[in-house]
């Protein structure tokens, strides 16, 4: 599929903007537009010298020869794709593209794919995989949905190697007119999965209807492939005994072809001992703080065994990550000494899991929380798992639910009646309407060196930090 000029619709999304990014490394001439809201990918696509358009305008398609449209922004209804379609021009959406981008039809090559999916940790794992690829000197192109990794930098990536690898995310191809799962268009020869949880409830009302899509993803596998699966997760088990293709599992748990032993934390480092099948694999350490990080980890270096990558080479790939943008990133220090994290937790499970990694890194601090919850559908389904998410905090703030384009207002449903059932539970916890009150209150700096805060959120929390005063000395 040779073309020229690919336009991105809502170029600026975390799905999106690496997408644009490999394109215009691989030599198309690219172009985009989006809302002019700031974005945590505006730096990434400057870099790449991509400009992008502000608002939707049929001016935009002039000289384009195909549309790739992310399901925000209206997604088919967006005024653009309407002129496109009625232009005959190719339109595809962001979860198509990355399907043919993996399968190298868009390059006039053939690549290997590698799909990282789950309900969390699949991020972390993807930019993990990339990191020790690149390491190994195999130059893969590489898609993460998020804006830079360290110390990669950009989340897309073209490479000169033959290894294509991928966020798979199960959401909708477009949410009002496509519900296929997304990752339902990538066909890798390694697929992994992480864990399968209820979320994205307005288009998985039960788990099993979600667990059935990871299914569906685990059969896409090529013929002769293999899926790398976390045997320590229930639904992950249950949908094992269905599938097509070959599976290697791993955990904490007897039973799974790799198992993490042990594991400890130590300074900026969480160190892990593996075995599989009786043997020792030895020491591994990681620059992420937690368990679920060393999980991740582990789920990579049974990827690096499969593409015949040695396993010192493995461990020299793992200690090279440093995290990615907006997963548990350290943003600096208060003037009081207080560490700052940002986070993209959204889910219950992964704000466990974050609070977590930050008690075993920094054992005699004291963690405030300050979470954005996201969507009206996923408070409410979640809403009890949410009010026992946040045992590792001495303090919560929550601020008022960021809405998605994609749905109405819920009136049976708030921020408040969150902090009311935390409060009620013995967790101390208060309400801040905006991000602008949350950057007052850090601008305000009640706290001491002891302190770690930590804002959480899929939507705009991270804008609380925008010109506030940190230190980056540790």
């Amino acid at each position: 599929m040779k073309k020229k000029h690919i336009h991105f619709i809502g170029v600026k999304g975390v799905g999106i903007a690496p997408l644009a990014v490999i394109a215009k490394e691989a030599g198309f001439t690219v172009t985009g537009c989006d809302i002019a809201e700031e974005f945590i990918t505006d730096i990434q696509l400057k870099k790449a010298g991509i400009e992008p358009l502000i608002g939707f305008s049929k001016d935009h398609l002039n000289g384009v020869d195909i549309v790739i449209t992310t399901g925000a922004h209206g997604g088919y209804d967006n005024p653009e794709v309407k002129v496109a379609k009625l232009l005959s021009m190719d339109v595809i959406t962001q979860g198509e593209a990355a399907g043919l981008f993996m399968s190298g039809a868009f390059f006039n090559r053939s690549l290997t794919g590698i799909s990282v999916a789950g309900s969390h940790g699949k991020t972390t794992t993807t930019a993990f995989i990339a990191t020790m690829l690149s390491h190994a000197m195999k130059d893969p192109s590489y898609l993460v949905g998020t804006s830079e990794l360290l110390p990669l930098g950009s989340s897309g990536h073209f490479g000169h190697g033959s290894y294509f690898v991928a966020e798979a995310d199960e959401y909708a191809t477009e949410p009002q007119h496509d519900k296929t799962p997304k990752f339902l268009w990538q066909h890798p020869e390694i697929g992994v999965i992480t864990n399968i949880e209820l979320d994205h409830t307005d288009l998985y009302p039960t788990l099993e209807d979600i667990s059935n899509a990871f299914l569906q993803f685990a059969n896409g596998i090529e013929s002769g492939g293999v899926l790398v699966a976390c045997g320590d997760d229930r639904e992950v088990r249950k949908i094992m005994n269905f599938m097509q293709t070959r599976v290697i599992t791993y955990g904490f748990l007897e039973g799974n072809d790799f198992r993490i032993s042990k594991v400890s934390h130590s300074g900026e480092q969480t160190f892990f001992w593996v075995e599989s099948n009786g043997t020792d694999l030895g020491e591994f350490s990681i620059k992420v703080p937690g368990d679920h990080n060393a999980l991740n980890a582990l789920a990579t270096l049974v990827v690096g065994l499969e593409l015949g990558l040695s396993l010192d080479v493995i461990k020299k790939g793992l200690m090279e990550f440093r995290g990615t943008k907006r997963r548990l990133e350290f943003r600096g220090l208060l003037p009081s000494g207080a560490r700052v994290f940002d986070d993209y937790a959204h889910h219950p499970t992964e704000i466990k899991k974050t609070l977590k990694g930050l008690e075993d890194r920094y054992p005699k601090s004291e963690i405030v929380c300050i979470f954005q919850p996201h969507t009206y559908s996923r408070t409410k389904a979640l809403f009890d798992d949410f009010s026992k998410a946040f045992d590792g905090a001495k303090e919560v703030v929550i601020t008022d639910i960021y809405a998605s384009l994609r749905e109405e207002k819920d009136e049976t449903i708030s921020s408040e009646m969150l902090v009311k059932k935390l409060i009620e539970s013995g967790i101390k916890a208060r309400h801040i309407s905006s991000v602008d009150e949350v950057h007052t209150l850090l601008s305000e700096d009640p706290y001491s060196s002891k302190t770690i805060v930590v804002i959480m959120g899929a939507g705009n929390i991270y804008k609380a930090l925008d010109n506030l005063t940190l230190s980056d000395k540790v």
